[in-house]
């Protein structure tokens, strides 16, 4: 059994996990880990001098849980999706069956260890304003303070998109335009190749 890890990034709101939680409608065997799941407990994360919580690095995360559930399913694939969905069918027995792993958060192209893993990496992206709507029309827990979005979000993702682009390679960046069908196009074509290598 092979495995590909395929890295969906980008900004907030920006449909990374809109267009993960699609996909194992698509791909047979898949699974998808959020990065969001790994914040820490509101307590535990500092606030910068206006007041703003920094949630947006990756001190605010369990990067190290993250990682030991990535560590699982690299391990074992098929226990570990079992583990998560007990309705996943056991294909351990077909040589040439490919488990695909989806890791879609807002910071997972700036964790080094992790970055390691990608197979591919995709970037969505979408303009301020589009970017900005949408996260005013969510509401999180704890809610977002009065200034919030531009006086933290936007520019600590302007910060670390610039770390991002100035230590990692090979990545695809689109736009909202970014259909899931297309995706798949892209994901089918990088699960061919794994199987090609096979043989």
């Amino acid at each position: 059994m092979r495995k590909l890890i395929i890295g969906i990034g980008g900004m907030t709101n920006g449909g990374k996990t809109t267009l993960s939680k699609s996909l194992p409608e698509l791909l047979h065997n898949s699974l998808v880990i959020s990065q969001d799941n790994f914040f820490k407990d509101d307590s535990m994360v500092p606030a910068d001098v206006s007041g703003f919580k920094q949630y947006d690095t990756l001190d605010a995360l369990h990067m190290d849980r993250m990682m030991a559930d990535i560590g699982s399913w690299q391990e074992d694939p098929q226990g570990f999706m079992m583990s998560r969905d007990p309705s996943v069918k056991s294909t351990a027995s077909e040589p040439s069956n490919v488990c695909v792993l989806i890791v879609e958060g807002f910071l997972i192209f700036n964790h080094g260890p992790l970055n390691t893993l990608f197979n591919k990496r995709y970037f969505l992206q979408i303009p301020y304003e589009i970017c900005k709507e949408r996260r005013s029309s969510r509401v999180y827990v704890p809610p977002d303070p009065p200034g919030y979005f531009d006086g933290y979000v936007w520019p600590m993702y302007l910060k670390n998109r610039k770390a991002m682009e100035e230590t990692v390679n090979d990545i695809d960046f689109e736009d909202q335009h970014f259909q899931l069908l297309v995706f798949h196009k892209y994901t089918m074509k990088c699960i061919n190749q794994v199987h090609h290598s096979i043989h």
